[in-house]
């Protein structure tokens, strides 16, 4: 149902309790959104206008946390908190599917890129895409049901799915950080992307991209690690730094100046749809 029993707060429940949290997250995004709008006019790339678009999903979570937080009709309202869950969790497809292209981007730029199969097979973007897209249908669905279910056998459908979808969130993020590692390699010993000898991103770029695909590791890690433990997952003294703050970080790592190619630098044949 819809609406909580009296006095029943999901919101509570599910453990969203802090007001200044959501709030300041929400206004730091801002700032973000209106950077990364700016970079993606200024330097075309796919890498800045899904990140102005994740930062804009994450803007309205945020915003709906707060709500869920601070207003007691809301908190009850539990087609509000699948609303919030949903659009949350489904978020970090723009920022995973930002990072991924970042370091294939720069792959194009290495003399000798990784050759082997399982390199060849990590820059065929499609194939990640579609991972993700299968993520993204696979934990609405399993949210869905989770939540609305009115018989066992539908919750437990829908807390298998939602299961199924963080394990492919955590495969995709640690195939982003096993490509950064090959580039890595080849960056390290032979060089890369010079966008400006100047700017921080152009000299350590590959650390840049390395903290980044950890950040988004543990992003996952943690979701995996207390899939079966709710209570533990939505502590917000382990969500927020956990889950909230590798997110922020890694997006504002991406911002480092000289980091991201613009989509005219790339060389054309490199692209792999």
């Amino acid at each position: 149902m819809a609406t909580a029993p009296p006095g029943f707060n999901y919101a509570a429940a599910f453990g969203i309790h802090s007001l200044p949290a959501a709030v300041i997250f929400a206004i730091v995004y801002f700032p973000l959104f209106a950077f990364f709008v700016s970079k993606a006019i200024v330097r075309p790339t796919y890498v800045f206008i899904i990140l102005s678009f994740f930062c804009t999903v994450r803007i309205t979570a945020f915003i709906l946390r707060a709500l869920l937080a601070n207003v007691p009709a809301d908190g009850q309202n539990l087609n509000m908190l699948i609303a919030y869950e949903i659009i949350y969790n489904t978020g970090f497809f723009g920022l995973l599917y930002s990072a991924y292209t970042l370091v294939t981007d720069r792959v194009a730029f290495a003399k000798n890129p990784p050759s082997g199969p399982i390199s060849r097979l990590l820059r065929m973007r499609f194939l990640f895409r579609m991972a993700l897209a299968a993520a993204v249908a696979i934990g609405i669905t399993g949210a869905i049901d989770y939540s609305l279910g009115t018989t066992s056998r539908t919750i437990n459908t829908g807390n298998t799915l939602r299961k199924v979808a963080v394990y492919i969130f955590l495969v995709c993020a640690a195939l982003v950080l096993l490509q950064t590692i090959f580039l890595a390699r080849v960056e390290l010993s032979e060089g890369g992307y010079r966008g400006s000898s100047e700017q921080i991103g152009s000299r350590h770029g590959i650390y840049v991209l390395l903290a980044i695909s950890l950040l988004l590791v543990v992003r996952e890690a943690f979701f995996t690690a207390t899939t079966d433990k709710p209570t533990q997952q939505n502590n917000e003294a382990i969500w927020y730094p956990l889950s909230a703050l590798t997110e922020l970080i890694a997006v504002i790592l991406i911002g480092t100046p000289g980091l991201v190619p613009a989509r005219s630098e790339i060389p054309k044949e490199s692209n792999l749809a």
